[in-house]
């Protein structure tokens, strides 16, 4: 890792074994473009990225109660850690707490000179290992959520500097409700989550939210161990 804060490529997937989770993606970008673009981040340097960290996974393997509680001040105890600095802050939206675009934590991010990378959970709670009533793949496939997802689409806009955005995290991983094992298995679990990955983008594109990057990240390793739920069944184009 350079000085300068660049380090080498790693890739966008993640390891559920590590406290704290702290994980890279394959991402790069500059400081100066953060305020200067309102389209997606810029491209990064010939083998090289900006690194930035995620504060979660420091529960248990049923509950997380830190994965949306990143602060100012952890992201200073990270950069005096490591000696660098951050270029993306990576944070859970919980839409069981709120359907609204996060902006308050957004927005300091955004002051500190980072990146926002929000994690948008269309989720009951943080318990895991379990399907999903409310926020289901069936339900956000029949449109329940469209209006609450254009909404937040709109504020993303509003915010104008760019914003990266996964949904569906870890889908090859039966701790998440959107993992196949929940929605129909073999035949049709990994086809709904596409379907549903599919729409959410799609209506939020159709906002002209054009400043969000879209991110598709899966776990290093596929739970269950079956052929039908390899990470690749799960990627939606």
């Amino acid at each position: 890792m350079s000085s300068d804060g660049e380090s080498l490529r790693c890739g966008g997937i993640s390891s559920r074994g590590g406290i704290p989770r702290l994980c890279c993606a394959v991402l790069g970008l500059t400081f100066a473009a953060l305020t200067a673009l309102a389209g997606p981040v810029a491209p990064p340097s010939p083998g090289k990225l900006y690194h930035g960290f995620y504060f979660g996974g420091i529960g248990t393997d049923t509950h997380d109660p830190t994965e949306h509680d990143v602060t100012p001040q952890d992201v200073e105890r990270y950069e005096e850690t490591v000696g660098t600095k951050a270029a993306w802050i990576y944070f859970s939206d919980n839409w069981f707490e709120s359907r609204k675009f996060p902006e308050a934590i957004c927005s300091w991010i955004r002051q500190l000179g980072k990146i926002p990378y929000v994690r948008l959970m269309l989720r009951s709670d943080v318990d895991q290992l379990h399907g999903e009533k409310f926020f289901s793949l069936d339900k956000i496939i029949a449109g329940d959520f469209d209006d609450d997802l254009r909404a937040w689409a709109r504020r993303a806009k509003d915010f104008g500097t760019p914003l990266l955005i996964e949904w569906g995290t870890e889908p090859n991983g039966k701790w998440f409700s959107w993992n196949g094992k929940w929605n129909g298995g073999v035949k049709v679990g990994p086809a709904k989550y596409i379907t549903a990955y599919r729409r959410i983008v799609a209506l939020m594109r159709a906002e002209g939210a054009d400043n969000l990057q879209w991110i598709w990240h899966v776990n290093w390793l596929d739970e269950p161990e079956q052929k039908w739920n390899s990470f690749e069944n799960y990627f939606p184009g």
